[in-house]
Parts: structure tokens; C-alpha cells; sequence
């Protein structure tokens, strides 16, 4: 299957538009600059973030229903601003300060960890930080589509989606050398251990800030009114519309990667093991991200995410009828395998469906509804974990992932 073509739009008037600064490393400079800034943003993030569920339930006591409303509430509410800053974006003609905006906020939440002691503050503070996420992610997504030809977009997200894990393995390896020379292999994640993570945490969250400055807005056709807001845009593809629908069905059974870190842990294996899991996760994904985007813009998006949605059911499953802590090691490394497959080339599809003139638009809503549908999804992992079993969520996962295989198999095609 070929790469769909981009609605409404000639491919040497995209050439023309993204030639006017110097490449580098064979990409447009806003990809590389915003692939810098999600690069330091990740780090902070896994040193932060990754390891506060264990946290919550290893120091805090929390719940595994806890987790999952922190986790989704976080993740569903702000979703509704990354459509909102998406269409906005599209109004507006302009991508980079909502998006520098979104990054700052996300880095300006990040200190407060240090002082709370209970679920509640730390809700509040994972809230603001995905709120920030919300603001960014989709004019960002539309900056990269508006800065590349389409003959290598596949390539430009898989760069931004390596960056952006490469940055989570590197945070995660800092992680894991602080969990092993503070606690060493203790089980359970311990306070002091966290502090040191969140102070380390900080100093790449705010360096990430200053790449903004080297990120510029992309010339863009769209017809402005006299009040410097764009004309009214044309309405989004049908196809699109399905392809919304069936990440929805997809999401519905991919519930935060909480229960994940929180599984592994319950087939024995202590927080270093899971900090390096982890960071294997993460070099992997971060490793197939740019040729899985490079093999998209030849054969065609759906291929390639058909392909990692099959690893992804066989992942969950597995983790469903493990028994033994050794085979989460291969089970952590195909799940970094789905993700450099689906992530970036799945942004890509959605950059080829829709015109330029709704990319932003289009962006929220695409990551509006995988961010959104995380509530109910992680709200139904929670009590198929606390209910029936621990690997019950891992069931339900994977039969949504095949059902929404199927369908894009019979929907999605030229």
C-alpha cells in the first residue's frame, strides 16, 4: 500500500515551503529543535512520573482504583484542551507559543512534587502537568506536518517519537541508577529515593525551554480574515472520522501503562529490574520509531499499523498468562516494539488525511480521544484488577486490540 496522498495540497508546493531553512540531519530545523525539546522533556518526565505509582501505592498505601483515577483524570481531562489548542491553532495560523506555553506549564508544575505527602496534592499535580501536555501536543504535531514534505513525514515523526523516547531512556536509566544506589534492590520504592528522582527531574524540564528559541513558525496557506484569524475551514474526511473511532475502540483497552509498571511488579520483580525494563522499553521504541516512519512513507501507514497492533494484542496477552518475572523482560521489549511501529507513523496518518488547513484541528482531535478515552479505560482496568484479577485488564486489552485491527483493515484503505 502506497502512503495516502495529502488532501487539497501539490507536492512541490510543500517542497517549496519547507526549503527555505537549512536541514538538519536530513530534516527540517523545527524537527529537530522540537525533537530536542521532547527529548529533555522525557527525561524529566520518566525521572518524575514513571515510577509514581509505585510510589503512591509503595510509600502512599494507595489503591490500585487510586492509580487508575489519578492516572485518568489526569490524562481524559486535559485531553479536552488538546483539541481546543488544536483548533485554536488552526484559527489562530500559529503553532509555536501555544506550544512553548504547554511545555512551560508542564516544567512549572514539576517542582511542587517535592512537597506533597498524599494522593490528592499529587492528582493536582499530574493534572497540571498533562494539562500542559494538552496545550502542546497537537499544535506541536501540526507544526511538525507544516515544517515537512510529505514524502518524509513518515521519517519526521519517527525522528520526534525517538527523541522523545530516547529522552524516557535516558531518564529511566537516571532512574535506575538512583533507585540502586539509594535502596539498592528493595522491593518497594522508598521516600527518599523519589525526592532524588524529582530533584534530578527538574534541571532538564526547564533546559528544555530554552530550544524553543531556535523553533520558528512555518510559512502557511491559509486565508486570514481582516481580524488575523483564519477562514473558516473545510469539514474533516469521513475517513478520518473512522480512524477516530477505531483508536477509540484501540484505547478503550490500553489503559495507563500504570497497571503495566504495577504487574511487573507483581510477578516479583523489585524497582531496579523495573526501572532497566523500562529503559529497554524505551531504547527499543526509540530505536524502530524512525525506520518504522521511513517504511511508512514507502508501504504505506495502515500496514505498519496493523503490524504493531498484532504485537500489542500478543504483548498484553502475554502479560495476562505470565507467571514468571524473566519473561517480562521480552515482554516489555515487544511493547517498545508496537509503539516505535503505531506511535509516530500513526500522527503521520493523520497528517495524510486530513488538509493542512486542519491539521491542528484534526490533532486534538486525535489526541484528544486517545488522551480522553484513557479515563474510562483506566477506570475499567482498575476494577477488572481489584475484582477478578490482576490479569484480567491485560485480557480485556488485548481483545480490543483486535477488534480494532479488523476494522482497520476493512475501513482504512486507499
Amino acid at each position: 500500500m502506497e502512503p495516502l496522498s495529502l488532501p487539497g495540497r501539490g507536492q512541490g508546493e510543500v517542497n517549496n515551503k519547507v526549503s527555505k531553512r537549512k536541514p538538519i540531519l536530513g530534516l527540517d530545523s523545527n524537527v529537530f529543535y522540537l525533537g530536542l525539546v521532547s527529548f529533555l522533556t522525557d527525561i524529566s518526565s520518566e525521572l518524575i512520573f514513571t515510577l509514581m505509582p509505585l510510589f503512591l501505592a509503595n510509600v502512599l498505601g494507595a489503591s490500585s482504583v487510586i492509580i487508575g483515577f489519578i492516572e485518568g483524570v489526569a490524562d481524559s481531562t486535559a485531553s479536552l484542551l488538546n483539541i481546543l489548542s488544536g483548533w485554536f491553532s488552526d484559527r489562530l495560523g500559529k503553532r509555536k507559543y501555544l506550544s512553548f506555553i504547554g511545555y512551560a506549564l508542564s516544567s512549572l508544575s514539576k517542582p511542587f512534587m517535592l512537597i506533597a505527602n498524599t494522593w490528592g496534592p499529587i492528582m493536582a499535580i499530574r493534572f497540571s502537568d498533562r494539562l500542559g501536555k494538552g496545550i502542546r501536543t497537537s499544535p506541536r504535531d501540526a507544526l511538525v506536518a507544516d515544517s515537512t514534505a510529505e514524502d518524509v513525514r513518515g521519517k519526521a515523526y519517527g525522528f520526534q517519537r525517538a527523541m522523545d523516547t530516547g529522552g524516557a531512556a535516558l531518564g529511566l536509566l537516571a532512574a535506575a541508577i538512583v533507585v540502586y544506589f539509594v535502596q539498592g534492590s528493595v522491593l518497594d520504592l522508598e521516600f527518599d529515593t523519589y525526592r532524588w528522582l524529582i530533584i534530578l527531574g527538574l534541571i532538564p524540564a526547564f533546559l528544555a525551554l530554552f530550544f524553543f528559541i531556535f523553533v520558528h513558525e512555518p510559512d502557511r496557506q491559509l486565508a486570514a480574515s481582516s481580524s488575523g484569524i483564519a477562514a473558516e475551514k473545510p469539514a474533516l474526511p469521513g475517513k478520518f472520522k473512522i480512524f477516530l473511532a477505531l483508536m477509540f475502540l484501540f484505547t478503550l483497552g490500553n489503559s495507563s501503562d500504570a497497571f503495566l509498571i504495577l504487574r511487573t511488579q507483581n510477578l516479583g520483580n523489585d524497582v531496579l529490574l523495573i526501572a532497566l525494563m523500562l529503559v529497554m522499553f524505551n531504547v527499543v521504541y526509540a530505536l524502530f520509531s524512525t525506520p518504522a516512519g521511513i517504511v511508512s512513507d514507502k508501504l504505506g501507514r495502515r500496514t505498519v499499523i496493523v503490524v504493531g497492533w498484532a504485537i500489542y494484542a500478543l504483548v498484553y496477552l502475554g502479560f495476562a498468562l505470565s507467571n514468571e518475572p524473566w519473561t517480562i523482560w521480552l515482554l516489555w521489549a515487544f511493547y517498545g516494539l508496537y509503539y516505535g511501529l503505531a506511535d509516530g507513523v500513526g500522527r503521520a496518518l493523520v497528517s495524510d488525511l486530513v488538509p493542512e488547513e486542519t491539521r491542528g484541528t484534526a490533532f486534538g482531535m486525535y489526541n484528544g480521544i486517545v488522551g480522553i478515552t484513557l479515563l474510562p479505560a483506566s477506570l475499567i482496568a482498575g476494577w477488572l484488577w481489584q475484582s477478578i484479577n490482576p490479569a484480567a485488564p491485560f485480557y480485556f486489552g488485548s481483545a480490543l486490540a483486535v477488534l480494532a485491527m479488523v476494522g482497520m483493515l476493512v475501513f482504512i484503505r486507499r
